[in-house]
């Protein structure tokens, strides 16, 4: 990427809204309906320009934004569209800075459209990367917090015009129980912004490149499906994934709890897979993948799956009975899986204490 960065154009927010969809691992909120917001914005008008890691002054601030709440809510209860921004602009307030970029909290889902939107309206650019390189359902799970990013002041925005700022809070921990307690009485989603971070605390702690994966991604599903070519084979191809089983969603079970949509998936195996059973744990996201109850795939590495004739990208809330997916699986950024990062996105931050993280690259397609 050239040092300025480049423009986005209307014709790119569908692949980044495809491509951002599989990069969430299920979560971050639908990205169609986000996509459908930034069109509109840049049909008004709005220009945004997605500069590098290395474009960021040391001294200037980088805002993070992001959606707050259950991503099925996020289907039903449709956003006002100026939520992150309204937040951004309060903790600036609150802080005395002047951000002079953005940055998503996570690439995945409406989260990577969510920094756009905001851009646009402030008029800022977009940086190239972001705080997990996936999706995650904590707010504390992010690059930025694991590493010691500032935990106040933040600010969450609903669709009302409420804003609630938190002026000081003691630690991240304590940051995402107030957001999240917020978040339930604003309906279950909100637009939420963390205390801005200085540009040279950003260039150590994001994950780069990845406004560019998730575009180059969704540029691949498009143009498999113009060419009529095995899009699943093409998408591991160019995301650098494993294909870990393929078959049919027979079981589904979803519930809203503690501001999380929280279940499982079960699918019975097909092709190479047949006679087999997989499960799939959701908090939000999908957090482990069990083939015949042995643990193949867990947080933080990124399960993803796909409708297995078109590739489309299945977000958690969309997963239905009878859908015929491939359930694949990609690596997680380095910078997710130090010691100090798995004691916050490691399946024992999940509640499953019997499981140990082992690096997708270690293991073994089971077939």
């Amino acid at each position: 990427m050239p040092a300025e960065g480049y423009l986005l154009r209307e014709e790119d927010l569908l692949p980044l809204s495809i491509g951002a969809a599989l990069l969430g691992t299920g979560g971050g909120g639908n990205p169609y309906i986000g996509m459908l917001r930034a069109r509109e914005l840049m049909r008004k008008g709005a220009q945004v320009r997605v500069i590098p890691l290395e474009a960021l002054a040391e001294d200037s601030w980088v805002a993070e934004v992001g959606g707050i709440g259950a991503p099925v809510v996020g289907v039903e209860k449709i956003e006002e569209g100026g939520e992150c921004y309204r937040a951004m602009r309060a903790v600036e307030e609150t802080a005395g800075v002047k951000v002079s970029a953005v940055i998503s909290a996570e690439i995945g889902g409406a989260n990577s459209i969510e920094p756009i939107i905001a851009a646009a309206m402030a008029g800022l650019p977009v940086v190239d990367g972001d705080g997990m390189g996936r999706a995650f359902p904590e707010v504390q799970m992010t690059t930025y917090m694991i590493y010691g990013a500032p935990v106040s002041p933040a600010a969450i925005a609903d669709e009302k015009g409420n804003v609630v700022v938190f002026k000081d809070v003691i630690d991240m921990f304590w940051l995402e129980r107030f957001a999240r307690d917020t978040a339930v009485a604003m309906g279950a989603g909100a637009g939420f912004a963390t205390a801005p971070m200085r540009g040279d605390f950003v260039r150590r702690t994001a994950i780069p490149g990845t406004v560019s994966q998730a575009l180059e991604i969704g540029r691949t599903v498009l143009d498999a499906r113009a060419k009529r070519q095995n899009v699943v084979e093409r998408v591991i191809e160019s995301a650098g994934a494993k294909l870990f089983f393929t078959g049919k969603i027979v079981d589904i079970r979803r519930e809203l709890k503690g501001g999380f949509a929280r279940g499982h998936a079960i699918i019975a195996g097909t092709g190479d897979w047949t006679g087999a059973e997989a499960r799939i744990a959701i908090q939000n996201e999908n957090l482990v993948l069990w083939i015949d109850e042995r643990p193949v795939i867990m947080v933080p590495d990124l399960i993803m799956n796909l409708e297995i004739d078109t590739g489309e990208p299945i977000t958690t809330e969309m997963l239905r009975y009878g859908q015929r997916v491939a359930v694949i699986g990609l690596p997680v950024h380095d910078l997710m899986k130090t010691p100090r990062a798995l004691e916050i996105v490691g399946p024992k931050a999940f509640g499953f204490p019997e499981l140990t993280f082992e690096p997708l690259v270690t293991r073994e397609i089971a077939r």
